[in-house]
């Protein structure tokens, strides 16, 4: 009887979904790129990926308070970032991203 009673309080096993496939990266973005001069004075001389260019560029940003105050988007120009920008003051960061891609060959 009491193996009944312990059958009956279990509860059904939790059915497991598929697994999700790991996303793999595309391999353009991994491909390692040489930055400008203009650029090397932020990120370094040594080839790195896109996403690790972008990521040293957002840092630089914050750490030199480079963000607009007012609308976060916008990425105020500094003497190192102007001649990246194109000599623009500031640009959004939809606009920072395709002018750093112009800047790594």
């Amino acid at each position: 009887m009491a193996a009944k009673k312990a059958a009956a309080k279990k509860a059904p096993a939790a059915k497991k979904a598929p697994a999700a496939k790991a996303r793999k990266p595309n391999a353009s973005f991994m491909k390692e790129m040489t930055p400008s001069a203009a650029l090397a004075e932020i990120v370094g001389t040594k080839p790195l990926p896109r996403t690790e260019v972008v990521k040293k560029l957002w840092a630089y940003i914050k750490k030199n308070n480079l963000q607009d105050a007012k609308n976060k988007r916008q990425i105020n120009a500094d003497d190192k970032l102007k001649p990246i920008f194109g000599g623009k003051k500031n640009v959004t960061m939809f606009e920072m991203t395709s002018l750093v891609n112009k800047q790594l060959s």
